[in-house]
């Protein structure tokens, strides 16, 4: 029985995403391990895809519920959060304002033309720029677009950050780890690790509650990549409680079952490292599989070096967990004009 079942979902992505296996990159790092992708990256035909869309499947039904007509939600320049916002509220047919903050210290000349936002003005929303620092908290800057649409006499739906700490923002990938376990029965074996992105909070949290009647949340290792850990923490446990009552869950989630790894952060959000870089190049030249600087690029990093650390007992599989954001590479070129 789904934990999921009384909560209503409108449809935005194709169904189950496909697991993967990287034999090419396994070998690379020794073959001790044997590691596999999760393709949240390949979920959706709106825009490209990716993990915010399995959130905003159990968002919808809400701010459709409320009579909103414009979705307003918050990023940085190069939000994948943003992006997927605006193609929602294009399929659905609600009006949109995204307000892009300056989260990330990187100053490539096309940084606010291309890839995730381009997309998203492509798509009609009202993209509005703001030279402000990040913050994975509620930020002035929506509640004054908020505020700006209620003036022209519209009906605002928020939805914060990476829709994390809305009330339903997790719901997604509760259902995330039912699917991996129904997939896990199809392959005839369950994974021993599972490596995700943490920054905003909610796809893990979702992740380590849907793990959790499994006794298995513990092996859902988070990278950082906020570079603000106590914080990102702080909110993952707020979420992973706020879902546990939400669902009934029936006992608490204990914090040795929150994971969260600090260190491949640095030098800072949205900023990619040489090891960052190394990892995004393995990736693409093994496996042609595409990660970005920001999220992606920074849990790849960080697998692979604990898989070259030996942190994984030989003959483990591992599950990447791809949650899509290839387009904000584009923002990047000064990095990999070269390849």
């Amino acid at each position: 029985m789904s934990l999921l079942e009384r909560f209503e979902r409108y449809p935005l992505t194709f169904g189950p995403t496909p697991i993967e296996p990287l034999p090419r990159l396994s070998a690379s790092l020794g073959g001790r391990v044997q590691i596999y992708a999760k393709r949240d990256d390949c979920n959706s035909g709106l825009a490209m895809g990716g993990n915010k869309l399995r959130k905003l499947e159990y968002i919808v039904p809400d701010a459709i519920a409320q009579g909103a007509d414009t979705l307003v939600s918050i990023g940085g320049v190069q939000s994948n959060h943003t992006r997927m916002v605006a193609a929602t509220a294009a399929k659905i047919g609600m009006k949109c304002v995204v307000v892009q903050e300056a989260w990330v210290p990187h100053h490539d000349a096309v940084y606010d033309r291309v890839g995730n936002i381009l997309m998203t003005r492509l798509m009609g929303a009202d993209s509005r720029l703001v030279d402000a620092g990040f913050d994975i908290g509620l930020r002035e800057s929506w509640d004054e677009a908020i505020r700006s649409v209620e003036d022209a006499g519209g009906k605002p739906y928020p939805i914060p950050a990476g829709a994390s700490v809305h009330k339903y923002g997790a719901l997604g990938y509760v259902g995330f780890a039912e699917e991996v376990v129904e997939q896990e029965k199809a392959l005839g074996f369950a994974f021993d690790f599972i490596v995700v992105c943490v920054v905003t909070g909610s796809t893990q949290a979702g992740m380590i509650v849907g793990f959790a009647p499994e006794g298995r949340a513990d092996r859902v290792i988070g990278i950082d990549a906020s570079a603000t850990p106590d914080r990102t923490r702080a909110q993952v446990r707020r979420i992973v409680d706020h879902t546990a009552d939400l669902l009934g869950f029936g006992r608490a989630v204990r914090d040795d079952e929150i994971v969260i790894n600090p260190d491949y952060a640095y030098p800072a959000y949205g900023v990619p490292s040489d090891e960052t870089n190394a990892a995004i190049r393995l990736a693409a030249r093994t496996e042609a599989m595409i990660t970005d600087p920001v999220y992606e690029g920074k849990s790849m990093q960080g697998m692979i070096d604990l898989v070259r650390q030996g942190s994984f007992p030989d003959g483990s599989r591992i599950l990447y967990v791809h949650l899509g954001g290839a387009p904000a590479i584009n923002g990047y070129v000064g990095y990999y004009k070269d390849g």
